[in-house]
């Protein structure tokens, strides 16, 4: 049995690296995460996007997660993100923020950089996976009986009251918010990118129309919404995720891009992903 034994190549693993830290990576500007529509992930984590700042402070980059309103309309989700703002740049040694906006948070911030006068502190937007042209999934939740509807809205807004009791909830007028013909009949034409900011965006497809499987739990909703827009990770398409400069199109489910429902051998694809981000962020010199 002894003869079986590669002692070379076990002792192989052992080898150690020259640097074995995380690499360090220099932005100008500390990094604001704003988190979507939901309150799922703060309910097992300090907030939706907390293992995005933990991983981003593990590269050198001072980044934040706070929460805000789980459930309510993009104009009262902004004023709670310019105070947030506010605190990092008014009670820190911070001029400006980078912001990385997941889902719904994108859809706040360019109404806050366009209607809140909030531009002056945001170095750079960039957004993960936001429904800038609607989604279809919001339209299906709408559409279910009214009965079934006013349940879930009561269940929902009574769980964002709960997890966040600052703000009151609104999970139908912020759902309709997110439907395909509100976005582009009435939020895309009124509200402009701001000038001297960089828009960019990343867009995900897993599942329906990829190699990548995604979780049972989300099959009907990503077959739903690729038969109504195309290849998506779950909750929002690629082509609704472009806006500004489109970077790329990862292969993170909607839940997985929050680090929710990652599974072990999903776990390095989820922390190179993030990683390209604030890279992609030096890179442009933010």
């Amino acid at each position: 049995m002894l003869e079986q034994f590669d002692a070379d190549r076990w002792l192989h693993k052992l080898k150690l690296q020259e640097f074995p830290e995380p690499k360090a990576i220099h932005l100008k500007h500390p990094v604001l995460l704003c988190h979507g529509y939901g309150a799922i992930a703060s309910l097992v984590k300090p907030s939706p996007l907390y293992d995005v700042a933990m991983l981003l402070r593990s590269h050198n980059v001072p980044a934040f997660a706070p929460n805000i309103v789980p459930y309510a309309k993009i104009e009262t989700r902004a004023k709670e993100w310019v105070h947030s703002i506010h605190e990092l740049t008014d009670k820190q040694p911070y001029d400006k923020v980078n912001i990385i906006a997941h889902s719904m948070g994108g859809l706040d911030m360019r109404y806050a950089l366009s209607e809140l006068a909030i531009a002056p502190k945001v170095a750079s937007l960039t957004t993960i996976s936001t429904p800038h042209h609607g989604t279809s999934l919001a339209e299906l939740t709408l559409s279910t009986p009214d009965a079934i509807r006013d349940k879930l809205a009561d269940f929902l807004d009574w769980m964002g009251d709960r997890v966040y009791p600052k703000t009151k909830s609104d999970s139908v007028g912020s759902a309709v918010q997110l439907t395909r013909r509100y976005i582009t009949e009435e939020f895309n034409p009124n509200i402009s990118d701001a000038t001297d900011i960089p828009y960019y965006s990343y867009s995900s497809a897993v599942g329906k129309g990829t190699p990548v499987p995604i979780r049972v739990i989300s099959r009907y909703q990503n077959n739903h919404i690729y038969d109504q827009e195309g290849i998506n990770d779950g909750m929002v398409s690629v082509e609704s995720s472009k806006w500004g400069q489109h970077i790329k199109t990862s292969t993170l489910s909607h839940l997985e891009q929050m680090h929710v429902s990652v599974k072990n051998d999903r776990e390095a694809i989820f922390r190179s992903f993030w990683r390209e981000v604030i890279e992609m962020l030096e890179a442009q010199g933010h």
